[in-house]
């Protein structure tokens, strides 16, 4: 590894969504900290050399880590989203605080969170001005923004809050805006898993999903199974024509009725996540889609990481070249031929304070 090679210390890795957009940005990682036993089997199925630490990141102490240059995690999202009962800092799955306490700890040159866009809601201000004095008192500017993950290229509408707190020196050079990126409908990006065993009304299914998915639910270990989340987001799936009661065991074959809605099997809810078709999963259907639909999309994990590299000033800006002219998708899904235009303008985000 290169001594310019800059690292990274992820918590609350989950499937490595985010692991594996920030290694392609560019990062080395130390370590990745997970508590769900089929995640770290899905780290270590991918990345076998990939330090797992498997356990609580409550108990899990981040000095001998000291001096990374990037801390990064998808802390839990129940504690905000509209779908719980968003008790914030008094759900124990909060876990901003352990993050804060790592950053004490390990002094990063830079952190990166994610969670749901409900934290970015005006309940949460409070919230959000607390944390962001936190960052202040330990010498970090933090700012975030709500990133859509169509913007940049994933087939799905699927808004994240992300969170980057650099030194004063890195802040001054970073900068979130880019041109956003024409995404795939959701026919473009599963035509041919669609039509992989022989269905022969793939070629109309395809007329009718024509636009991007709704947000993939995953669900938690109290709550949700294997389908493609609540009542509202099944009746958008009915209208991509696609059965959201459940994933399929494999794609529809030849004696699938024409005109019926198939089911979306776990390696084409991946594909709507932006995951590569070569990055595996661990357990059953129920364990894997959870871990899927729990993701933070590869593509938009790669694009933060990427600016925090180019403030870094480490990279060169050519490597930053695919936001602004291919699709993520493309990106990450080398060798199926496909190409889509890009948006022409570019879309500017200002630095969002609490």
């Amino acid at each position: 590894m290169s001594s310019t090679h800059k690292t990274v210390l992820e918590i609350c890795a989950g499937a490595g969504g985010q692991a594996l957009g920030i290694e392609l940005a560019g990062f080395h990682s130390v370590a990745a900290v997970e508590i769900d036993p089929f995640a770290c089997a899905t780290l270590r199925l991918n990345r076998p050399n990939l330090n797992v630490i498997e356990g609580d990141v409550r108990e899990f102490d981040g000095r001998k880590f000291k001096g990374v240059d990037l801390l990064a995690g998808g802390v839990p999202c129940p504690p905000f989203s509209i779908a719980g009962k968003q008790l914030g800092q008094n759900d124990e799955r909060d876990l901003f605080p352990e993050a804060l306490r790592l950053v004490r700890e390990i002094q990063p040159r830079a952190v990166m969170l994610e969670n749901v866009k409900g934290f970015a809601s005006d309940k949460f201000k409070e919230y959000r001005t607390s944390l962001f004095q936190q960052f202040h008192d330990l010498g970090y500017i933090p700012s975030f923004q709500v990133l859509q993950a169509s913007d940049l290229g994933v087939p799905q509408l699927r808004p994240r809050f992300v969170l980057v707190a650099l030194r004063p020196a890195d802040f001054i050079k970073f900068q979130w805006g880019f041109a956003p990126i024409k995404p795939p409908s959701v026919g473009e990006a599963l035509s041919d898993l669609m039509g992989s065993n022989g269905w022969k009304g793939v070629g109309s299914w395809i007329e009718k999903a024509k636009s991007i998915a709704p947000t993939l639910v995953g669900g938690s270990k109290k709550h949700g199974g294997p389908d493609l989340g609540p009542t509202r987001a099944k009746r958008q799936w009915a209208e991509l024509g696609v059965d959201g009661m459940g994933i399929a065991n494999d794609a529809p074959d030849g004696d699938f009725p024409l005109h019926a809605s198939p089911r979306l099997t776990t390696r084409m809810a991946a594909r709507i996540q932006g995951f590569p078709d070569d990055w595996l999963f661990s357990g059953k259907k129920t364990a894997a889609y959870r871990q899927i639909g729990n993701a933070f999309p590869p593509p938009v994990a790669r694009f933060v990481a990427s600016r925090i590299l180019e403030c870094f000033a480490s990279v060169k800006k050519s490597n930053l070249a695919y936001v602004k002219a291919e699709p993520a998708q493309m990106i990450l899904m080398e060798g199926r031929g496909r190409k889509y235009s890009s948006h022409a303008t570019s879309k500017k985000l200002k630095t969002t304070t609490p």
